[in-house]
């Protein structure tokens, strides 16, 4: 049994088509490339010493920027799941 009818078979979802899994991998990666400007902001700004509440919105972001990697991630792992090759 092919890797995509096993996920199929696993999540009842059909495969996505080769051509939108290609777009949506697009985005995807475009995507990643945005965060992980967002990461390094992220890290350079948790390395100053920022007055007042500012360290708790550092780690606000940083927790936001975990989280939106961890989807980001998950879809990556859905497309290639589910993606008809």
């Amino acid at each position: 049994m092919s890797e995509s009818t096993e996920g199929e078979r696993q999540s009842g979802c059909a495969a996505i088509p080769e051509e939108i899994a290609l777009e949506i991998r697009r985005l995807a990666h475009d995507l990643s490339n945005s965060l992980e400007v967002i990461v390094q902001t992220s890290y350079l700004l948790g390395s100053l010493e920022l007055p007042g509440s500012g360290s708790e919105w550092v780690k606000m972001l940083d927790d936001g920027v975990n989280r939106a990697l961890d989807i980001n991630l998950e879809l990556r792992n859905y497309i290639k799941a589910h993606t008809l090759l």
